[in-house]
């Protein structure tokens, strides 16, 4: 009798910590699922610049004061301050040929839908950091870095070293900004910047970064309101569901544009998505 109780105690226990075993694992897949791609290209940068040598300073993600700007804020992926140039990063997500000129206002993506040129905005952070910080503009470095699910069709100027606005992929991201320092080292054996003025910048720019989340929130709403969102593809033309002709929504537009895996740079409506 006692064995029998010993062995039904056996066989139930087992079946429990089996799904305890496969409950944990499906957790994780959620919260990946949860990250979105462009948390995650950010992340990628992060760890990047992050690696980089001792005595270089790195900022991500700030919110700054820009009276010049329709919101009145700048919001800038990143700043990396180092001895020989201050560089200012915006990361982008998108996926498809990027065109475009170094003085047009806007480029394109996949020949089909238009994009501000990112140099542009990234001027526009660069004026936002100089008003704080007081340094020259040629002590800066424009740099803008796509993923790899992109195919470059721009200046050939942008992808020189000499260039002080340089566009990359962001895995070669570390290797054009050590490129460009070595290159200014080169021209000038004299660091520009002495260690106690890089904290100081690192520390002032610190200081101005908005933080409360209200605020970060209020800005975000006011830049999608006003379709200046810089996630945001502006259509050139108005584009259609290619199984039914349905007119779609640029917002229909971008999320189809950002899962290439399953849309294949294609645009479908709300319902033909389902299909794909």
């Amino acid at each position: 009798m006692l064995s029998k109780i010993l062995n039904l105690f056996k066989s139930t226990k087992k079946p429990i910590e089996q799904h305890a075993i496969e409950k944990t694992p499906s957790k994780k897949v959620d919260h990946q699922k949860s990250i979105g791609k462009g948390e995650l290209g950010e992340y990628k940068v992060t760890i990047q610049l992050d690696q980089m040598p001792k005595g270089y300073r790195h900022l991500s993600d700030l919110l700054l004061p820009n009276p010049k700007a329709k919101s009145g804020y700048s919001q800038i992926d990143h700043v990396l301050v180092t001895p020989y140039a201050i560089f200012i990063i915006e990361t982008k997500n998108y996926s498809g040929e990027i065109r475009g000129g170094r003085e047009d206002k806007h480029w394109t993506v996949n020949k089909r839908f238009k994009m501000l040129n990112p140099f542009y905005q990234n001027y526009g952070h660069i004026e936002s950091i100089r008003s704080i910080i007081q340094v020259e503009k040629e002590h800066f470095v424009s740099l803008v870095s796509f993923t790899r699910r992109c195919t470059f069709s721009v200046d050939p100027g942008l992808r020189k070293i000499g260039s002080n606005d340089l566009i990359v992929y962001d895995i070669e991201l570390t290797e054009f900004i050590q490129r460009k320092i070595n290159r200014l080292r080169e021209l000038n054996e004299e660091h520009r910047f002495r260690a106690e003025q890089i904290d100081s910048m690192y520390e002032t720019i610190k200081r101005e970064n908005i933080t409360d989340l209200k605020a970060r929130a209020a800005h975000v709403e006011g830049l999608k309101s006003g379709g200046e969102h810089k996630n945001i593809i502006h259509t050139v033309t108005e584009h259609k569901c290619v199984d039914c002709g349905k007119t779609v929504t640029d917002r229909i537009v971008n999320f189809c544009l950002a899962n290439p895996s399953r849309f294949q740079g294609k645009v479908y409506c709300y319902e033909h998505q389902k299909a794909h």
